[in-house]
């Protein structure tokens, strides 16, 4: 199937990374000064146990936004969407009522955002995307950096498949 549209996008905010990274060097410096050097790290220290598994916590969540991406591909058979390593889920063309290229606002951060306006809201960045109602009511909003181009596509597989519809003959 020829893809229509296509688009990555990854947590790379400079502004992001400026807080992540401190707080990824923060457990390393317990850990060495607790663990290798014995001396407390702080005045009221937290038991080597704890130590390890907020360490762990904390290196899993930076990595986290490392690998995590937002894919979407759109085809002449629907639109599918992979927020890795979290969701992957296709939606066809037939189970969709109507889409909308939107300036969505600011929906309380980035990533997965439930109980929007526009349902669930998968994002990276920015405030544009592709607002999806289905048939069956469900909505949801996937997150784009390419506006225009998304919104060229989406006109362009409108026109088909309004033209793809049969005539009525009375």
């Amino acid at each position: 199937m020829k893809t229509e549209f296509k688009e990555e996008q990854k947590f790379t905010q400079w502004w992001l990374w400026l807080i992540l990274i401190p707080i990824g060097i923060l457990p390393i410096f317990g850990i060495y000064k607790q663990l290798i050097l014995g001396v407390q790290f702080v005045d009221k220290p937290m038991s080597d146990l704890w130590l390890i598994i907020v360490s762990v916590f904390i290196f899993s969540l930076i990595g986290l936004f490392l690998v995590m991406k937002l894919k979407t591909t759109i085809d002449k058979s629907g639109i599918q969407i992979n927020f890795f390593p979290l969701i992957k889920k296709r939606v066809e063309w037939n189970e969709i009522k109507n889409t909308k290229v939107v300036n969505y606002g600011f929906v309380g951060g980035w990533g997965i955002r439930l109980w929007t306006k526009y349902g669930t809201v998968y994002n990276i960045k920015g405030n544009k995307g592709l607002a999806i109602e289905l048939k069956n009511g469900k909505k949801f909003l996937i997150g784009t950096q390419k506006e225009t181009e998304l919104n060229n596509i989406m006109e362009k597989i409108s026109l088909a498949n309004v033209s793809a519809k049969p005539k009525n003959s009375n």
